[in-house]
């Protein structure tokens, strides 16, 4: 029987999938500088002001479509950049607005998140020879190092004023968790294991807060990084900060572990290899199928009941990824079997046949709905979904697409 990771046929088949999604993001790139938010036929929304994260994100899936070779690919991510040295650039300040309305208008303050988003965005452009992108990438390193890096506690804090004058008590482990990924891209890139070190220290506190809590991610924490286990209680399916604890964090973090295992100098791989199969196990007992019908649900309670039910496009990708991840570790025919019941899922109900990209959000009967996440603007989970199985563990993405597959 085929296994579908390691499958020549199956690769071919996630190569296509990858220039699919690929092809429906194309009218992404904003002339004016940025990339646009896609409606559900791929369409932008012109009226939505211009967004780090989605800038970011389509610089980074467009500049690894630049290392597949896909014509244009570059030029799009080149047009996506152009907005994180433009109009998103807080010029007065330093660092990146969060969106930027079509006025001028930018959205207060300066987030973790969306900067940790640029250290990516600017890392995959290094490594696709987009124009500029070695200075995004310096002068991002230099301001998350500057703003949101805590070298005393080895964590980032998550949410600053516009000014970066006042510091907002929230921390969390949803901006940490993406800036995992992106400083080990950006050691993929530099190789600077510095920013390995500092991943590292990330890792070991979300594996000691996991393994405390029956392996569900405390994502919420004050100021002195104690978790706060009913933050957001009265609104359970926040796009980005939900209550309780998130599946597909448990399942993204297994990954990460992993990559971070597979790292140079990281001294006890094992240690964080035994947490990604904890946090896998927990994330799929808990989330997948629990209800009735296939899919995972978004969130659950601290004993593991579902609170949200509804299904998010990026849970699937990401249980996906981890499944590849684990069984590129451990050769495991569990998790190939895991890794195939996944993509079967996927493209029953989540890959849409007829307007191309995938759903980002079903009910819980897995019908198309748009409560949390309306339109299709995001390919950066689906597109790394067509990935993880074909690389390597290490480096991390764009560089192992280069190395691998260019």
């Amino acid at each position: 029987m085929s296994v579908w990771p390691t499958s020549p046929a199956h690769h071919r088949w996630l190569d296509q999938h990858s220039r699919d999604l690929l092809a429906f993001g194309r009218r992404t790139a904003d002339p004016g500088g940025g990339a646009r938010w896609l409606d559900d036929r791929g369409d932008p929304e012109p009226d939505r002001p211009t967004s780090a994260l989605i800038s970011c994100r389509m610089t980074h899936v467009y500049g690894i479509g630049a290392l597949l070779g896909v014509p244009g690919a570059g030029r799009i991510a080149g047009q996506a950049m152009a907005g994180l040295t433009g109009r998103l650039r807080d010029t007065e300040h330093g660092g990146w607005h969060s969106a930027v309305a079509g006025d001028g208008t930018p959205e207060p303050g300066k987030s973790c998140y969306d900067h940790a988003f640029v250290l990516l965005a600017a890392s995959t452009g290094v490594q696709a020879g987009l124009p500029g992108a070695a200075g995004l990438l310096a002068e991002a390193s230099q301001i998350f190092l500057d703003r949101f890096w805590d070298e005393q506690a080895g964590m980032c804090v998550d949410t600053w004023d516009t000014a970066f004058t006042t510091l907002d008590d929230y921390r969390g482990i949803n901006a940490n968790m993406h800036t995992v990924e992106a400083m080990l891209s950006v050691a993929s890139v530099t190789g600077d294991r510095a920013w390995i070190d500092r991943a590292v220290r990330i890792c070991r506190f979300v594996v000691a807060a996991a393994s405390s809590h029956q392996w569900r991610i405390p994502e919420h924490y004050d100021a002195t990084w104690t978790p706060l286990p009913d933050y957001n209680i009265d609104k359970p399916d926040h796009a980005f900060k939900p209550y309780g604890a998130t599946i597909g964090h448990g399942l993204e973090w297994s990954r990460l572990l992993l990559h971070t295992a597979s790292a140079p100098t990281v001294g006890d791989p094992a240690f964080f290899a035994t947490a990604a199969r904890n946090l896998f196990d927990r994330a799929v007992t808990d989330g997948w199928s629990v209800d009735g019908n296939p899919g995972f649900v978004y969130t659950t309670d601290w004993t593991g009941r579902p609170v949200v039910r509804d299904r998010m496009h990026w849970v699937a990708a990401e249980g996906i990824n981890a499944a590849a991840a684990l069984h590129a570790y451990t050769r495991e025919q569990a998790y190939a079997d895991w890794y195939r019941t996944w993509w079967d899922y996927t493209e029953e109900f989540l890959i849409d046949h007829d307007h191309g990209s995938w759903f980002h959000q079903l009910d819980a009967a897995n019908r198309p709905t748009a409560t949390v996440w309306p339109g299709k603007a995001d390919l950066y989970h689906a597109f790394q979904a067509t990935l993880g199985a074909r690389v390597p563990l290490w480096p991390m993405l764009a560089t192992a697409v280069d190395e691998t597959l260019g």
